[in-house]
């Protein structure tokens, strides 16, 4: 659950975390805010560990006090193909043609909103992408690593 005014740049491969491996992103990024009256501003790398990567950041004084989610949450969906539900890259005659993502706004730990996003691995392509740059930033890194991950 990554916060929803992060803008991940690049892996941060020395963080403090004991699993990166389960950061909702996949492993830590750095990054810079996109807040209002902080855009662009790069918080340190204990503030980006503590909260930038992780969401929920009450502790947080850039963040918004009205804001529309608190954290964000993606996941990779299962495909459909032949008409039932694949594991992507399974053998099923063929590689899965579109990778689904699906993400989650938290406000509150409860959803506050949802959608979907697509990704075809044989053009490199985003056929549904999210409208928010931001949060388009954090799919492309969720599935970098969730790639790395399944390789």
């Amino acid at each position: 659950m990554a916060c929803p005014y992060f803008m991940p740049v690049s892996k941060l491969e020395n963080g403090n975390w004991l699993h990166p491996a389960r950061l909702p992103l996949g492993g830590g990024w750095n990054g810079h805010c996109t807040a209002p009256g902080h855009e662009q501003a790069v918080p340190s790398q204990d503030v980006q560990e503590a909260c930038c990567n992780l969401g929920y950041a009450g502790n947080c004084s850039w963040a918004p006090v009205e804001r529309r989610s608190a954290a964000v949450r993606f996941a990779v969906s299962s495909p459909i193909r032949n008409g039932r539900k694949s594991s992507v890259g399974s053998s099923d005659n063929e590689p899965a043609r579109l990778i689904h993502l699906t993400y989650v706004y938290e406000q509150a730990n409860r959803p506050a909103g949802h959608g979907e996003l697509q990704f075809d691995p044989t053009t490199g392509t985003w056929p549904r992408r999210h409208e928010d740059a931001r949060i388009q930033k954090m799919a492309e890194c969720f599935l970098e690593s969730y790639l790395r991950k399944r390789s």
